[in-house]
């Protein structure tokens, strides 16, 4: 599988996922994927001053994308400026 092929079945995950964050008043963006194995998140909206959004980032973002790709290692948010 190419970068190319990982990038797009990360934003498959993440759009089984954006549901959900909507439904809190957030959202997720892609912003780097890092060797095919770390990929780097920005939350959007409610997501960013929520109390579990490392919670939600781990347990749903994270376990999404590896059901995707199991090779992730990695699944980080970043505040992008």
């Amino acid at each position: 599988m190419n970068s190319e092929e990982v990038k797009i079945k990360i934003l498959e995950a993440l759009e089984e996922i954006r549901p959900f964050l909507k439904s809190d008043g957030g959202d997720i963006s892609l912003v780097s994927v890092k060797d095919d194995k770390h990929v780097k998140v920005q939350l959007h909206g409610a997501c960013l001053g929520c109390s579990v959004n490392q919670m939600t980032l781990k347990t749903g973002v994270e376990m999404t994308i590896k059901k995707y790709l199991p090779q992730v290692e990695t699944v980080t948010s970043v505040d992008v400026k």
